[in-house]
């Protein structure tokens, strides 16, 4: 088998058995660490003979115990924050395919567990060149910037539903059927496993040139609204920003890196 190099982008929100806030966060004591080591585990499997960077890009980046990488020696495990680039931290040209893991739908979808896009308190949504985003499309087109394409994703049903427009030929398990905000309807562990484990292999058997590289076209226009005018306030001065409204800024640039930067820069600011 010819090794081949896998960059893994880690959430949390996406994954089975998840419904609450306090399941993914690391202070509470309903905090469901062992669901997404156990639901990673049989993604890493299928790639034990291939060079994986997994960039745990759940809040502080603190999810993943360094002590996973005793058993998957072939791991280059990122942690912690805040770092430039946060989920997408470490990705060149040198990758020959992305999977974003836990992933879930972006914010505003009707009945979808924890839906947000970057930041669940100060961002009311995003559209970029028109579309309202995901995480997933967001982070896709940073890949893209190196033309490495989105082959897995792993994330709940109303994910599923946004992203399949843009990508023809990209794997996707369904970890779950979201019924509102904080509810879901979740199959059996096992079975799930199982279908992590069974789609990881099915998606190594195919090449990278039959995947898509999903890009924006440029220029590049990026509007975001903020949950309140105070947001808009604090992200006013940023170079290139410019105020349409009491909530909404718009940044536009040839570059989508830049875009990509404004949006972590003004999701800081605003978490500050």
């Amino acid at each position: 088998m010819i090794s081949i190099k896998v960059y893994i982008s880690f959430d949390f929100e996406g994954l089975g058995g998840i419904t609450q806030w306090s399941d993914v966060t690391k202070k509470d004591k309903e905090y469901k660490q062992d669901y997404a080591i156990r639901q990673l585990r049989a993604l890493l499997e299928p790639l034990k003979n291939h060079e994986v960077t997994l960039s745990d890009s759940h809040a502080e980046g603190d999810n993943i115990p360094w002590t996973l990488t005793d058993d998957f020696s072939n791991i280059k495990l990122i942690s912690g924050g805040i770092r430039k680039y946060y989920m997408m931290n470490g990705i060149d040209e040198s990758f020959d395919r992305a999977i974003f893991f836990g992933y879930h739908s972006g914010v505003g979808e009707r009945y979808s567990t924890m839906d947000h896009t970057y930041s669940s308190s100060s961002i009311h949504n995003i559209w970029i060149n028109n579309i309202e985003m995901n995480e997933t499309l967001i982070n896709a087109a940073y890949a893209g910037i190196f033309d490495v394409p989105l082959t897995l994703v792993v994330g709940d049903d109303k994910l599923k539903k946004q992203i399949k427009p843009y990508f023809k030929n990209l794997y996707y398990v369904e970890t779950k059927r979201s019924l509102g905000k904080y509810s879901a309807e979740h199959k059996p562990m096992k079975l799930l496993l199982e279908e992590i484990k069974n789609t990881t292999e099915n998606m190594l058997s195919k090449g990278k040139e039959q995947f898509d590289v999903f890009k924006f076209n440029s220029p590049v226009e990026m509007k975001i609204e903020f949950s309140d005018t105070s947001k808009a306030d604090m992200v006013e001065s940023m170079p290139l920003v410019e105020r349409l409204d009491g909530r909404r800024v718009r940044i536009t640039n040839t570059d989508y890196k830049v875009i990509f930067e404004a949006l972590l820069a003004m999701t800081y600011i605003c978490e500050s």
